[in-house]
């Protein structure tokens, strides 16, 4: 029953982050998504794959995007 709650919020927020305007929040939003993948590989006893989803999903690509949006100007809307 917990993996379909976490393959729910995976989902959700996989839509949320394609519903952001502010991409600061898009790339947070990525690493729920990635932190949500990573337990359910490790609830899927994947424990090596779980790992590596964790450091590369939850944690390196949200820090990634994150710093390309703060090192690109930002033009707000008029």
């Amino acid at each position: 029953m917990i993996e379909i709650v976490v393959m729910v919020v995976a989902v959700l927020g996989c839509i949320l982050t394609i519903m952001q305007r502010d991409l600061l929040k898009a790339a947070i939003l990525t690493g729920i998504t990635g932190a949500c993948v990573a337990f359910l590989f490790q609830f899927l006893l994947a424990s090596d794959v779980a790992l590596t989803q964790a450091v590369v999903g939850a944690a390196i690509v949200p820090v990634f995007l994150a710093l390309a949006v703060y090192k690109t100007q930002r033009m707000d809307d008029q």
